[in-house]
């Protein structure tokens, strides 16, 4: 059987690919390819276990319909400022009003209709002079908070619309390559259940998502597909009582701040705030264990998380960032015993671990109850340490406080979207039949703009190839 087109990858991207398409009209034959489970089957045991029990074959965290989207704090980002390179691509106006055009889809299907971080004139004023006289930036970004839970209903009801209007979902598969002939995709090839097949399709999109960046890397490695290495992300999840965070939680909800910290001038940039949320981890390929932070719309902690992430650009010769990543998480990992590991700010700056009973002693008790105390400089990059320590140190005078003693930095916490496949404003790579969209392109970072991306798909598939 051959499709018209076929969407590999049910987060975001590929979503909004299909949705869009019919909400066009479209006839297309689609089939969406996804390597785990339909949203209502995602189920983590460690609400049960209180444990991760590293979960076989994939993590259900960041795997299945939504992608970890499902499984995340569920923030839309309303600002073309955010959320990664797609606006330089497309343009910043055409950016902006394809996500006005996607957030009402959003809450078509129930996002919450209240937007954070705005209608707050001077007391975000005097949040951005501190911020300036700190040597930093505060990013103006209204957001929609979806929340952790709100978000799986959310994407039920997608996945539910996509089925009822004919889409075919097809779980539980892998795409293990692209298929060419005469120099363009024709299929992909696939394993299910141990076997493997070829599926044909006059398009195909790949929208793998963060998880599947290494692996579209290796894709456009073997068949030529053009690109370049791009930003990779290192950095921390760090942890501080709420009390501390009161008014940028109110005022702001996410303060998303961008530095270049001496003496590197890496850009270094607050991500993924979580007022009352929780540290969370999740499970890669290979066994490795990444810390990541929810938020629920119901469920509040008295602790406010964010990442803080340093990025590294690499030149010539080098050309693997992901595996660079890859390997600093190992390394964390192995001192862990394969678990996220906990430090006390004021450790570090006292070139000591941090022990299990000085945890239990502090006002800030670990929201991710299983990490390790230990000491995450013995795996960190010196540069990447050096970058967050003196980050802190800044952020301490936008938010008196962050910088105390008892703050807790979880590592590690990695992006994997550094592979930036090269495409021209129609979204055309160098293989005829061949599209790749979402985090996993190296284009976009987060939900919005993926979703974005997708929606731009379908648009531009709809105008060029008649689906």
């Amino acid at each position: 059987m051959t499709y018209d087109l076929i969407i590999v990858g049910a987060g975001p991207a590929g979503i909004f690919t299909a949705l869009e398409l019919l909400r066009r009209g479209s006839r297309a034959k689609i089939l969406l390819v996804e390597k785990g489970r339909p949203v209502q089957q995602r189920h983590c045991p460690k609400a049960e276990t209180g444990r991760c029990m590293n979960c076989r074959p994939y993590c259900h965290i960041t795997t299945g319909f939504s992608g970890a989207g499902a499984f995340s704090d569920g923030k839309l980002s309303l600002s073309c400022e955010v959320g990664g390179d797609l606006p330089s691509l497309i343009g910043e106006d055409k950016a902006q009003a394809l996500i006005d055009y996607t957030d009402k889809i959003y809450l078509e299907f129930g996002a919450d209709p209240h937007v954070e971080g705005v209608g707050q004139g001077e007391e975000i004023k005097e949040i951005r002079k501190r911020a300036i006289r700190a040597g930093l930036k505060l990013v103006d970004c209204p957001i929609r908070h979806l929340g952790t839970e709100k978000a799986q209903s959310l994407y039920l009801a997608l996945q539910n619309e996509l089925e009822a209007k004919g889409v075919e979902l097809l779980f539980g598969a892998e795409c293990v390559n692209i298929l060419l002939k005469d120099k363009a995709c024709r299929g992909i090839l696939l394993r299910q259940n141990g076997a493997e097949r070829e599926v044909y399709g006059r398009r195909v999109v790949i929208a793998t998502g963060r998880r599947g960046a290494d692996w579209l890397e290796s894709l456009c490695a073997e068949h030529g597909i053009a690109h370049r290495p791009g930003t990779v992300d290192i950095g921390v999840r760090v942890e501080v009582r709420s009390e501390i965070m009161e008014t940028v939680n109110r005022v702001l909800y996410e303060s998303k701040l961008i530095g270049y910290p001496r003496p590197y001038k890496n850009k270094v940039r607050t991500f993924c705030q979580n007022p009352g949320g929780f540290v969370s981890q999740e499970n890669y390929d290979d066994d490795l264990a990444v810390v990541n932070g929810h938020s629920y719309k119901e469920t509040k902690s008295e602790n406010t998380n964010l990442a803080i992430l340093v990025s590294h650009n690499f030149t010539e010769p080098f050309n693997q960032p992901i595996a660079y990543a890859q390997r600093v998480g190992e390394l964390t990992n192995m001192l862990g015993a394969g678990r996220i590991m906990v430090q006390r700010y004021g450790d570090i700056l006292d070139g000591k671990r941090t022990w299990q009973k000085e945890l239990a002693q502090s006002n800030l008790r670990p929201t991710l109850t299983d990490a390790v105390a230990g000491d995450i400089t013995a795996a960190m990059p010196y540069r990447a340490m050096t970058n967050i320590i003196e980050f802190i140190r800044m952020l301490d005078q936008v938010v008196p406080g962050f910088a105390s003693g008892e703050t807790l930095l979880y590592s590690p916490e990695l992006k994997f979207y550094s592979n930036r496949v090269k495409m021209d404003e129609n979204l055309v790579t160098s293989i005829e039949g061949l599209y790749c969209l979402g985090d996993s392109s190296g284009w976009t970072r987060g939900l919005m703009m993926a979703s974005v991306m997708g929606v731009l798909m379908g648009q531009k598939l709809c105008e060029q190839e008649g689906l």
